[in-house]
Parts: C-alpha cells; sequence; structure tokens
C-alpha cells in the first residue's frame, strides 16, 4: 500500500510536500492502482474507492481559490485512470487520498 501522505490516526494527511510529490511522480502508465477518497458533503463524510489502469498524471494549475494575488499558482495532482470498463476518470489527490497497487 501506498499512502499519499503520513498516516495519522488512520487518515491520510498531506505534511510533506516534497514526500508527497515523490509518491506521485513514481506513478507510471500502464501502472494498476486503487484510489480511496475521503468525500464530505455538508456534514457528510464516506469513503470511496476506484480501481483502474493508470493512463497519466499531471499536475494542473487551478483557479479553485478566488481573492489571490493574479501571480499566485495554485496546483493540484491529478491521476487520469482508465477504468475496467474502458471509462475514463480523473482523480484529483488531496490530504485525504489513499493510493494502494492493485
Amino acid at each position: 500500500m501506498v499512502v499519499y501522505g503520513p498516516m495519522t490516526r488512520g487518515i491520510a494527511m498531506a505534511t510533506d510536500r516534497t514526500e508527497l510529490g515523490e509518491l506521485f511522480d513514481e506513478l507510471k502508465p500502464g501502472d494498476r492502482i486503487e484510489v480511496e477518497h475521503t468525500v464530505t458533503v455538508g456534514c457528510e463524510s464516506w469513503t470511496t474507492s476506484t480501481s483502474g489502469l493508470v493512463v497519466r498524471t499531471e499536475r494542473r494549475r487551478h483557479g479553485l481559490h478566488h481573492q489571490r494575488s493574479h501571480d499566485d499558482r495554485v496546483f493540484s495532482d491529478v491521476i487520469l485512470l482508465e477504468l475496467p470498463d474502458g471509462e475514463l476518470t480523473t482523480v484529483t489527490m488531496d490530504e485525504f487520498t489513499v493510493l494502494r497497487r492493485a
């Protein structure tokens, strides 16, 4: 099992950006992985998992944050996965994401 961040009380927490980058960079196209996410909507939280083949990984710049300086760059680590039925899905990594080799 590869954890995206160091484990703290059963939840993966992002504390060391260098370590996170190294783990993300280890993924290669064709790797079969399972990604476990914690999804929170309002007061409800649940865990879900997605498994498939890595098509590619990238760091995408986005504008999800507002009222920031125009030159303040914000990036997300993203994995494009091919699911067993051939469907493509995008998974955005965060501090609550756990990766496992399947």
